[in-house]
């Protein structure tokens, strides 16, 4: 089994209740804790040395990344993030002060959005050093955007420039929870999640869950500069677009909105946030056919985004 196989087998059959408006399957799960006019929204993520980060990383930065990728999950259900807790999975070998500088590149983000650490836990983890953060945000009931919207015709769009994000955006990338909550505001999203895994992993998540085709174009994806540097002289490396479509830890928000609102979206965005760019790289279809379209033609996107295990 690979990682998305063996969640739907684990996932399939656990049990839920009434409190449960929305269990597995989107960013965040969706809770109804009885707060007037809010639903809650939960999150969990895990980053472990030698897979998210190296050893020798900044400390600061790696308690950073540990937090913001929840953050960038409350994003993309258009919610607030709150509280958190984290667990720490020590080697038998860890540096006190490099855990302590952990946190405090994790408390100067969550300061940044007012979000209280609140407790968490501490355990052996061998000879790896994991942390694992868990996130309690909030969003107006009925107003979380889901993956389970996207409707054939709509335009699709993201945020940022995609590819080449270990060069350095890995740890440093900034949530978008201010430009979607703009985007829910407007009222005209359909769907939306976040891009940790790569374009093509998370399209595919959000066109399975809205069951409906994409097609993409393939000149109109945004590149960042250090997928192009990385690619330039060094023919071995990813080709530009193939870095945007699999490289994965953008933590940009893909959302679709109809034909009609894509200009209104489109300038309304450059107005709001005039440093971060826009673009629009496709079209949601009938159907079931994810396809990209290039200079030789149409085909159908193969690619896979990031992967955590797969079968030999």
């Amino acid at each position: 089994m690979n990682e998305f196989e063996l969640i739907r087998e684990l996932t399939k059959n656990l049990h839920t209740h009434e409190g449960v408006a929305m269990g597995v399957g989107d960013d965040c799960a969706i809770l109804n804790l009885g707060a007037e006019g809010k639903s809650t929204l939960f999150k969990t993520d895990a980053i472990v040395e030698s897979v998210h980060f190296d050893r020798n990383a900044d400390a600061a930065k790696v308690g950073r990344k540990a937090l913001a990728r929840c953050l960038s999950d409350i994003a993309a259900m258009a919610g607030r993030p709150l509280h958190a807790v984290v667990t720490l999975g020590l080697p038998e070998d860890f540096d006190p002060g490099y855990i302590t500088r952990i946190y405090a590149g994790m408390n100067e983000l969550a300061a940044e959005y007012n979000v209280a650490i609140v407790g968490g836990e501490t355990t052996n983890n061998g000879d790896r050093l994991l942390i694992n953060v868990a996130v309690i945000g909030e969003v107006e009931s009925g107003k979380a955007v889901l993956r389970t919207g996207a409707q054939a015709g709509d335009a699709i769009f993201v945020s940022g420039e995609l590819g080449g994000s270990l060069a350095g955006k890995h740890f440093e990338f900034t949530p978008r929870l201010k430009e979607a909550a703009w985007l829910a505001s407007s009222g005209d999203v359909h769907a939306m999640i976040d891009l940790s895994d790569g374009l093509a992993g998370d399209l595919k998540h959000l066109v399975e869950a809205s069951g409906v085709g994409a097609e993409l174009m393939e000149t109109s994806i945004p590149i960042s500069r250090a997928a192009k540097l990385r690619y330039r002289g060094n023919e071995t490396s990813k080709p530009p677009v193939l870095a945007a479509l699999t490289d994965g830890e953008d933590f940009e928000l893909l959302f679709t909105v109809s034909r009609a609102d894509a200009v209104k979206i489109l300038d309304g965005w450059k107005k709001e946030f005039p440093d971060t760019p826009i673009t629009c790289i496709g079209k949601i279809t009938s159907g079931s056919e994810l396809q990209i379209k290039g200079e030789r033609g149409k085909r159908n996107l193969t690619e896979s985004g990031f992967v955590h295990f797969s079968p030999n």
